[in-house]
């Protein structure tokens, strides 16, 4: 019965059988698909741009893509079968990374890689002297439709300025060109990048003002143009890029206030514009940007002081570096409002006045710098404060600030002078405590005035000698 069931159906099995395996055939065919000879020498020949002639793919089986890829660069099989390079990543990135060496060029054939989606460069170009190198200035329309991330980094030979056809690049969405020897302006075109995600500019010689349109930049998540030579005022439009998580413009020569608009961005946890040229007043300065929790405004001649502003309402920020930006005044108690506060930076200012101990307070504050101010009078926070804290509490370069210590073998802040301490003279059952600044009112307290306390200090001593003399003779 089994056999004529198989004799009937035997056309249909085979048929199946026949699909299965042509299936499977197929499937191991596409796995092991070689790549078109074309794409072939054309990473054969970026390589050999970047690391050297000697470099000859020759331990590569069938091609970069295949069983022993080579490290930095990927591939992706496309709807052809065939197999296309998707990434190039070169540099000391990976462990066994092929690196450039001294007399690497930047590839042209790269742009004939038409399925590129990544693409790094890393301590490439070293000599701005030597060996420099300029990015193309045309050609980036080709990767219009597939460039999704363009890193270029330490390579102090890559000189030039940002070409604007990057303003082409739609798929676009991490743009790094970190220190590198690029001059000029910044681009108005790269405010076309609407997919981009993080915009990495820092440590360049870049100059100019920041474009307006980076306003338009709504998906932006890092902007960082820091160390660079960047100036004038920044335009209010970035208060439009409500996804921003970390602005840093610091080390850069920008002019004017921080426009108010930047209290708009809620997500925004990070903002770093120290070392420039900032203006107007702290309370003006810092009034709306309340859900930061880095804020860091250090040498600026900023100005104004700390009485004015709303520290209760800053119950985010963790980290507050507000060192030399020319703040008079005195220290707020309601600086201890801040709950998340761990770091505190009040250092080189013109701030006077005491320091409240309500500052110990502060649950996760692990360091506070007031050095170089003018406070007075005594600190009088905790042993176990200043054994918490250790050199990560600075307040030295305070003339007139003592620290009272409870024990003596307690370390001292450093830096900072002990207050007078408290002395007891015994006289007998009597007890007089005096210390450094109140002698008057010591001996006031023995006999009314200084004349009074020599006629008592005379008398007694006649006293004891008359004793002592008494003694001997009988």
């Amino acid at each position: 019965m089994a056999i004529r069931f198989l004799s009937c159906k035997c056309p249909y099995v085979l048929c199946f059988v026949f699909l299965v395996l042509s299936f499977l055939c197929k499937g191991q065919d596409s796995s092991f698909s070689s790549m078109k000879n074309k794409e072939k020498e054309v990473i054969y020949s970026v390589i050999q741009g970047l690391v050297g002639k000697w470099w000859n793919g020759s331990y590569l089986y069938p091609d970069p893509c295949g069983r022993t890829p080579i490290q930095g660069v990927s591939c992706e099989q496309y709807d052809d079968g065939f197999w296309y390079v998707t990434t190039v990543n070169f540099g000391p990135v990976f462990d066994n990374s092929l690196n450039c060496n001294h007399e690497a060029q930047f590839p042209q054939q790269l742009f004939n890689l038409k399925h590129l989606k990544v693409l790094s460069l890393s301590t490439c170009f070293l000599s701005p002297t030597k060996n420099p190198v300029k990015l193309p200035l045309s050609n980036w329309e080709k990767f219009s439709h597939s460039l999704e991330s363009l890193t270029l980094r330490s390579n102090p030979g890559l000189v030039g300025t940002i070409p604007s056809a990057i303003g082409s690049l739609k798929k676009l969405q991490s743009l790094v060109l970190l220190e590198n020897g690029l001059t000029g302006e910044l681009p108005l075109s790269i405010g076309n990048l609407v997919k981009l995600r993080q915009l990495v500019l820092q440590g360049n010689n870049l100059e100019g003002q920041v474009p307006a349109n980076y306003g338009w930049l709504s998906e932006l998540l890092i902007f960082d143009a820091s160390r660079n030579n960047l100036s004038g005022v920044l335009p209010s439009t970035l208060g439009l890029l409500d996804s921003l998580l970390k602005l840093d413009l610091s080390n850069n020569m920008l002019e004017g206030e921080l426009p108010r608009e930047l209290g708009r961005l809620k997500n925004l946890t990070l903002l770093d514009i120290s070392h420039s040229k900032l203006r107007g007043g702290l309370v003006r300065t810092i009034k709306e940007l309340v859900s930061l929790k880095h804020l860091v405004l250090s040498n600026n001649p900023i100005g104004g002081d700390l009485l004015g502003v709303k520290w209760e309402n800053f119950q985010n920020i963790e980290a507050l570096d507000l060192s030399n930006i020319g703040l008079e005044g005195s220290v707020p108690e309601s600086m201890a409002k801040m709950k998340r506060l761990r770091f505190l930076d009040l250092s080189n200012n013109n701030l006077c006045g005491t320091l409240s101990r309500s500052l110990e307070k502060l649950p996760c504050l692990t360091a506070l710098h007031v050095n170089g101010n003018n406070l007075t009078g005594r600190l009088e926070f905790s042993d176990r404060f200043y054994m918490k804290l250790g050199m990560r509490f600075a307040a030295w370069n305070n003339a007139n600030l003592c620290c009272n210590i409870a024990k003596p073998q307690n370390e001292m802040p450093y830096g900072v002078k002990p207050c007078a301490q408290n002395i007891t003279i015994s006289e007998g059952v009597s007890n007089v405590k005096m210390s450094e600044g109140n002698y008057e009112d010591s001996f006031a307290s023995l006999g009314g005035s200084g004349f009074y306390y020599g006629l008592w200090w005379v008398f007694t001593v006649n006293g004891v000698l008359n004793v002592l003399l008494w003694n001997m003779l009988f």
